[in-house]
């Protein structure tokens, strides 16, 4: 599983550092390289592969315009994939470290192992052109939980991802330690687009 996510990253390389710059189709001739994608790692090689791999048809019609892996510490390979799909892969840094180092004026900020699902990035497009509000994306009907489970269970922050401008998660970043912090109890917009949910750590 691990050598055919390397294969298909080192394939279309380049892709998640620089993105394609084209209007998705159905949205007119609205520019889509509107997102950076902002993803922090601890020793999360294979869920990392993961989300990166599901993040390059995105990025070859124009939705994501870069991927910037804020790293705290990873002994393990994280910063090679990282490399092989050309990403930005930030080493010892902090979740306001990786903010500032975005180019775009929105960011998409996601768990490893977190995957986005077709279709996904017209909604977002929908969601940046109306307002400036937070969002989060729905759940993929294999990841919804029974009621009483969401009821009790500890939700992670980012578990639904988060959608943010730029500036809203800079000012947010300063108190915040980590990705999670930063999106904890903060107001969002529920999205149509769906998200597979990374598994528990």
């Amino acid at each position: 599983m691990k050598l055919f996510l390397f294969r298909e990253m080192e394939q279309s390389k380049n892709f998640l550092a620089h993105g394609a710059n084209w209007p998705l189709p159905g949205l007119c001739d609205m520019r889509v390289s509107m997102l950076s994608v902002v993803i922090e790692t601890l020793n999360d090689e294979d869920p990392l592969a993961r989300t990166l791999s599901s993040l390059v048809g995105p990025a070859v019609e124009g939705a994501v315009r870069e991927v910037i892996v804020c790293d705290r510490g990873s002994t393990d390979g994280s910063e090679k994939v990282a490399d092989i799909a050309g990403c930005t892969f930030l080493a010892q840094s902090t979740i306001a470290q990786a903010i500032d180092q975005a180019k775009s004026d929105w960011l998409l900020i996601i768990e490893p192992g977190a995957r986005p699902l077709d279709g996904w990035a017209e909604h977002v497009a929908q969601h940046i052109a109306g307002q400036t509000m937070a969002a989060r994306f729905s759940r993929s009907a294999e990841d919804r939980l029974a009621f009483l489970a969401r009821v009790f269970s500890s939700k992670r922050a980012l578990s639904e991802g988060l959608v943010i401008t730029r500036k809203q998660a800079a000012g947010l970043a300063r108190k915040a330690e980590t990705a999670d912090n930063l999106a904890r109890g903060l107001a969002t917009k529920r999205l149509a687009a769906r998200l597979a949910v990374a598994p528990p750590r």
